[in-house]
This record gives structure tokens, sequence and C-alpha cells, in this order.
């Protein structure tokens, strides 16, 4: 295996399941849905997703090599999804904050 794909195997695996809950994030709520709003959804997205990769490389890099090369994978893919839903978690909720009506 090369080692470009070696090292971003989560992200490849995880992608369809991304794509499914990034989806449900940008679509609900339904209303409102204005400009700050999809400038806030995308940049949401863009960060849990770099939040995650960043995440899988440093996982990659600190785990413990005597338990053999599968277990930097394992770690990666455990770490990185913990963090792309925490990230995205925590958006959806700062989203009612951030984006309510002011008046």
């Amino acid at each position: 295996m090369s080692p470009g794909v070696e090292l971003n195997l989560a992200l490849l695996l995880f992608l369809p399941w991304f794509l499914i809950l990034g989806a449900l994030f940008w679509a609900y709520p339904r209303r409102p849905r204005g400009p700050a709003r999809v400038l806030y959804d995308l940049a949401s997205l863009a960060l849990s997703v770099g939040a995650f990769v960043a995440s899988i490389h440093w996982a990659q890099a600190n785990a413990d090599p005597v338990h053999g090369h599968m277990w930097q994978q394992i770690l990666a893919t455990a770490v990185g999804y913990g963090v792309f839903l925490g990230v995205l978690g925590a958006a959806f909720v700062l989203r009612i904050y951030v984006l309510r009506p002011r008046g």
C-alpha cells in the first residue's frame, strides 16, 4: 500500500459516512437558511474534516509500534471519528446561538 493511501486510509473508509452526516447537518433544521447559515455550515463541515485529518495523522504518529502496525490505523480511526463527531456536534449546538435572530 502506498504511504499516502495508508496515511489517509481512515478518511477514505469514513468518507461515505461523513457525507451522510454532513448532509444531515446541512439539511436540519430546514429554516432559517440565509447566507450566514450557508457560510456557517460550510465552515463547520470544513473544520470537522480538517480536525479529523489532523487527528488521524497525530494518532498514527503517536501510536505505540509495539502493538503492531495495524494498531496505528485502529487508533487513528477511533480518535478521528470521535474528533469529527465532537466538532460537528459542537457546531450543531452552537449554530442555535450563533445564528439566532437578534432583537
